[in-house]
Parts: structure tokens; C-alpha cells; sequence
């Protein structure tokens, strides 16, 4: 019995070529640093250096790649206001609404079950020594 949502029928095959739609979307979609920036985006636009701030640990240079790249894909809207000094805000396009809803029950997930990982990931540990 299929317990997921996915129907039933023939295993899906996951090619490793653009003809993927499973990699060809999820690939740049699920890399830590753009679900961090989507997550962060989710209440509403923000400027870069907002959003440096939000996320720790990311490099300037990473989270100018990363918010090109959810851009390119069509999550994010980049407003450029004619001011001085230049301002600029990020935010979720329709398409990065529409796909924050589903990665919030991942974040609601990951929160519930992060003391079980940590515990599963303690125990293979010590058991591979």
C-alpha cells in the first residue's frame, strides 16, 4: 500500500540529465543555502544585507550566487530602487510562495524530529567507532 501522495504505477526513474524534472527542479531548489534564503524570504522582502544577517555563516559572495540562482529559476523578484545609495530588496515571486508552503512542513517536520536524528546520528557513530 502507497502511504505518499505519489501514484501508484511504475518506479520512477531519476536520469541524471535536464530531461529530469525531479533533478532538474530540485537540485537548485534543495542546496542548504537557497532553502535558507527561501525560509528567510517567507515574511516578506528584505534587502541583502538583511538577509546576510538572517543566515549565519553565509559568505557575501555565496548568498549573491545563491539569490541569482533562485532568480534565475523564478523564486525570487529583485527590486533595484533608483536611490542614493542604491537599494535593493528580495522577495518570493508567486512560484516561491507557492513553493515555501510545502518546505514549511519541513521545517515543521525538521523542528520535531531534530532530537531523534541527533540521537540516530550518535548512535551510528558510536557504533562505527
Amino acid at each position: 500500500m502507497n502511504k505518499h501522495k505519489l501514484p501508484l504505477g511504475e518506479k520512477r526513474q531519476f536520469p541524471n540529465d535536464p530531461s529530469c524534472p525531479v533533478r532538474d527542479v530540485l537540485t537548485p531548489l534543495t542546496s542548504k543555502w537557497s532553502m535558507l534564503v527561501l525560509f528567510a524570504l517567507m515574511d516578506g522582502p528584505e534587502r541583502f544585507s538583511s538577509l546576510k544577517r538572517r543566515i549565519e555563516g553565509i559568505s557575501q559572495r555565496m548568498l549573491t550566487v545563491t539569490v541569482r540562482q533562485l532568480q534565475r529559476e523564478g523564486y525570487l523578484l529583485r527590486t533595484a530602487y533608483p536611490e542614493v545609495p542604491p537599494r535593493v530588496e528580495y522577495q518570493l515571486s508567486a512560484l516561491g510562495d507557492d513553493v515555501v508552503k510545502p518546505l514549511c512542513e519541513l521545517i515543521l517536520w525538521s523542528e520535531k524530529h531534530h532530537a531523534d536524528i541527533t540521537s540516530a546520528r550518535k548512535t551510528f557513530d558510536e557504533q562505527e567507532g
